[in-house]
């Protein structure tokens, strides 16, 4: 059973209904339903093999479901190999675990290749907006490094600001912390929380890291892999005062 709290009651940007995702026939995310509210900060908790990536990945349409709805921005959007729609998945932002930056560009490039890639816009005005979105990650300078020039923060830095480049009302961070020092994982935060406070852009945040989560979620959810599901839903405060579920004691039991 789902430990239930009071959440956020704003119209729904993103609606997962009753979706199911399986490998093969083994099934990860069974019937889940889930709302990203427009402006808020959603982290996305759970143990290793609980299926966060693969709630992840189906949120951004890297999946097909097995069963249920997505519906983003209030349109039903089908999984990228089931042919979404460009101008739907123009909304969505992605910073991979990896960054996944070309080695072979540089970072301006790398930040320009959306923006050609699905826009008619002119070079000038592309060369501004690299220019806008180095400067919003604290980047500025850096546009001819190549990747391997740059620290693992400013490589994932590098990469948010390519996530940003079509100016996407969602943005999705898969483990951001991943690799990175305590003090430079607290500069990324930072920049999390800047883009969402100056901008508005809603974030789903994919990750383990208690001490980032406490920092920057507005609120969480818990999934559980034997559950194939979400177990608990709140703010950081609510979710450790929850006294009835062993599992959800544990987890937050290392933030007392």
């Amino acid at each position: 059973m789902m430990t239930r709290i009071a959440g956020i009651t704003n119209s729904p940007l993103i609606r997962a209904s009753d979706i199911t995702v399986a490998y093969g026939d083994e099934i990860i995310l069974k019937n889940v339903s889930l709302d990203v509210y427009q402006g808020e900060i959603l982290a996305i908790l759970g143990r290793s093999g609980c299926g966060k990536t693969t709630l992840f990945r189906a949120l951004i349409g890297l999946l097909e479901l097995k069963g249920g709805e997505i519906f983003v921005d209030g349109e039903k959007c089908p999984s990228i190999v089931e042919g979404g729609p460009k101008d739907l998945m123009k909304k969505i932002g992605v910073l991979f675990q990896s960054g996944a930056l070309f080695s072979s560009m540089t970072i301006a490039e790398n930040i320009a290749l959306p923006l050609i890639q699905y826009s008619s816009l002119p070079h000038e005005l592309i060369e501004k907006i690299v220019a806008l979105r180095l400067a919003e990650v604290g980047l500025a300078g850096h546009a001819q490094s190549f990747p391997s020039e740059l620290s693992g923060g400013m490589q994932k830095r590098a990469a948010l600001a390519r996530a940003m480049a079509l100016d996407p009302k969602m943005l999705f961070f898969d483990e951001p912390s991943a690799g990175l020092d305590p003090v430079t994982s607290a500069e990324l935060d930072e920049t999390i929380m800047a883009i969402n406070r100056e901008l508005g852009t809603t974030i789903i945040v994919i990750t383990h890291e208690l001490a980032s989560v406490s920092r920057i979620a507005h609120r969480i959810i818990m999934l559980d892999g034997q559950e194939k599901g979400i177990i608990a839903e709140g703010t950081l405060a609510e979710l450790k005062s929850v006294e009835n579920d062993k599992r959800i004691r544990d987890f937050f039991a290392v933030l007392n």
